[in-house]
């Protein structure tokens, strides 16, 4: 809940403090290769769909709430967020038995909404430009208690870069990490666990190319802005590469790729259809890539983290009837 200090990696200790600070809270997913044996890559997937929020947020906020001060959680919490951090922060707030606030996009899916409400968390929808400013100001009108910050906090990151320790213990021969990219907390954590204890090992940030803020950021040394466009890839995507990341990010990285609706749409049907896997449209961003052809020929195997499942049943039905939300 503290803010970002000096723009270094999340240290290994960190990491390692979080997973057992988190294990009553969030799951050891399992590492699953991607049936999809046409693509002659091994390819795995990284499953965090399968935690009890639909989502890798639960570990970053356990980790959030495990570090923070009992007498500043009990005046509640709040979060911005266009779901899924919601649900992990009004996950712990319930189990905590405190009250729990989230500023939401007004373009936040109902079945995201409706997560929220249904975990006792109160969203207060604003529009995309006010949710966008919350994430830098750390502020908002009313809400006084303290802020789980979506992805800008070390605590967040050290619980998100668990991930990048299970992978390295399920599959120490990976060579790529592809990795979807919204704020820079997901990427950094595991960019962090992953570098530390393997260096050699790429790791790539996946985004929508309709809000796709990094890599022209990466080019120009800066962050820049772009336009923003939403659609069904509500998870991800962006007008702009938060500032308080990109130091951070720009170090970790070794590359972006960016992908169409339509291609991460395909990916959603594919997951479905050949691993029974349910992935949001955020957490298939790190698939398209892999099946455009477009990670590269680097050998070795390539693990693509599933970040979330939360997807609206209607646009899941669409996709797996062909069409593009």
């Amino acid at each position: 809940m503290d803010p970002m200090p000096a723009h270094q990696p999340i240290p290994l200790s960190q990491i390692e403090a979080a997973r057992g600070r988190i294990a009553g809270s969030a799951l050891r997913t399992p590492l699953v290769p991607l049936n999809a044996d046409d693509l002659g890559r091994e390819v795995s997937l990284k499953l965090e769909n399968l935690q009890p929020i639909g989502s890798f947020k639960i570990r970053g906020a356990a980790n959030a709430f495990g570090l923070a001060d009992p007498a500043e959680l009990a005046r509640g919490v709040w979060t911005a967020s266009a779901g899924n951090m919601a649900q992990g922060v009004a996950w712990c707030a319930r189990r905590a038995g405190i009250p729990c606030s989230v500023v939401v996009p007004d373009t936040a899916p109902e079945i995201k909404l409706g997560a929220i409400r249904r975990l006792g968390a109160t969203p207060i929808p604003v529009p995309a430009e006010v949710w966008f400013e919350t994430f830098v100001t750390r502020r908002f009108p009313g809400l006084d208690g303290p802020m789980v910050h979506p992805f800008g906090d070390p605590a967040v990151m050290a619980g998100n870069g668990t991930i990048g320790l299970e992978i390295l213990e399920d599959l120490p021969e990976v060579s790529t990490v592809l990795v979807p990219y919204g704020g820079g907390g997901l990427i950094s954590g595991i960019a962090s666990a992953v570098k530390a204890a393997k260096p050699s090992v790429r790791v790539l940030a996946c985004e929508v190319d309709t809000a796709a803020p990094l890599s022209p950021s990466l080019a120009a040394g800066h962050p820049v802005e772009v336009t923003y466009t939403p659609t069904f890839v509500d998870g991800i995507g962006a007008p702009r590469v938060f500032p308080e990341m990109f130091d951070l990010v720009s170090r970790l990285v070794d590359g972006t790729l960016a992908s169409s609706v339509t291609e991460i749409a395909g990916a959603v049907r594919l997951l479905a259809e050949r691993n029974r896997v349910v992935a949001e449209g955020a957490g298939a961003a790190s698939v398209a890539p892999v099946l455009a052809g477009r990670v590269g020929a680097a050998s070795g195997p390539i693990v693509c983290v599933i970040s979330g499942g939360n997807i609206d049943p209607a646009k899941l039905g669409l996709i797996l009837s062909g069409e593009v939300p």
